[in-house]
């Protein structure tokens, strides 16, 4: 009788690859980051270049050095990773900074866990809630979008839609007023509003998921989830008069898009089945409101992501698909 072997997570079938799904997921994120690019200039290239190289370079020396084992930079997942970190960071960070963050995100998301497949949580978040809870006001230093393209540390900064909206609430103004305040619904959607690299356009960030979902590399059962849980409890708090933007403001605003896509469909941080990726992603969605409305942050979808991270085990528990052959129990 021969023994069957099982490897660690990601489990990926059809004839693809790793390094080809990896290098899918880049592809699909060049919309996003040309939109970046043609509105924070030199910052948005600076840095993703350092945080690509960052990642990579932390992924090769605790690989060669410390582990003793053959670097497998090659696969592409740590350029992902080092690409998803800059997304998620404002484009005028000290360089040090996104070093740092870097270190954090493979070091300690990633290799500390075993390397790719065994990561309980997704990397480039730990790297980003690091150095957000590290370094709340370099994290929080927007650039305006379309000024000072050609700066990088000293570019004009400015607030997010989330928090101007959350701000004016706060202070007692109605949300017709507060709304006025930020970019229209056109802007939100084609990408023109203050925030990370990633966080530009939903358009953009949309054109990825069609090409990963016609690549077959993710399905829709998260992002929809996602944003379909979003759409629906802040419309239920928007029209039962809680004070919030509206659901359309919170689908394009800040970093659900982006999440939604890109960062809860991580091969290894996501239930295996599509039961429990509808799970998986309705909780992402209803934390990141519950913290967009009730807490303290504007923005709540990367703390949403990790704390459903840590469910996954729990998830692939109880919510299993039928077993091949199994006979149905007779009512």
């Amino acid at each position: 009788m021969s023994t069957i072997k099982v490897s660690p997570s990601p489990h990926i079938h059809s004839g693809d690859s790793i390094p080809k799904n990896m290098y899918w997921v880049i592809i699909a994120l060049v919309p996003a980051y040309l939109v970046s690019l043609y509105n924070f200039g030199i910052g948005s290239l600076i840095l993703g270049v350092v945080s690509v190289l960052a990642c990579v370079g932390t992924e090769y020396a605790i690989q060669r050095y410390l582990l003793k084992i053959s670097p497998t930079i090659t696969d592409g997942s740590a350029a992902l990773t080092g690409l998803l970190l800059a997304m998620n960071l404002p484009t005028n960070l000290p360089i040090w900074i996104i070093i740092i963050g870097a270190i954090v995100s493979v070091g300690v998301g990633k290799m500390s866990f075993g390397g790719i497949g065994n990561n309980l949580f997704n990397p480039a978040l730990v790297g980003r809630v690091f150095l957000l809870i590290s370094f709340p006001v370099q994290m929080t230093s927007w650039p305006v979008p379309g000024e000072n393209v050609l700066t990088y540390v000293d570019a004009t900064t400015g607030a997010t839609p989330l928090a101007i909206i959350k701000e004016g609430l706060s202070n007692g103004e109605s949300y017709a007023t507060v709304v006025n305040e930020i970019p229209s619904y056109v802007k939100l959607l084609i990408g023109f509003q203050g925030g990370s690299a990633g966080e530009m356009s939903a358009i953009a960030l949309l054109i990825g998921f069609a090409i990963l979902l016609i690549k077959k590399v993710i399905s829709w059962h998260i992002p929809v989830a996602v944003l379909g849980t979003v759409a629906l409890v802040s419309g239920i708090l928007y029209l039962s008069g809680v004070p919030t933007a509206d659901p359309l403001v919170h689908l394009l605003s800040g970093g659900l898009m982006l999440g939604a896509v890109f960062m809860a469909t991580d091969y290894v941080t996501s239930p295996m089945n599509h039961r429990g990726m509808l799970v998986f992603g309705a909780g992402i969605g209803l934390i990141t409101i519950m913290i967009r409305v009730f807490g303290a942050y504007p923005e709540g979808i990367s703390f949403a992501i990790l704390i459903m991270n840590a469910f996954v085990p729990i998830i692939d528990q109880y919510i299993k698909p039928k077993r091949f052959g199994e006979v149905p129990k007779a009512a």
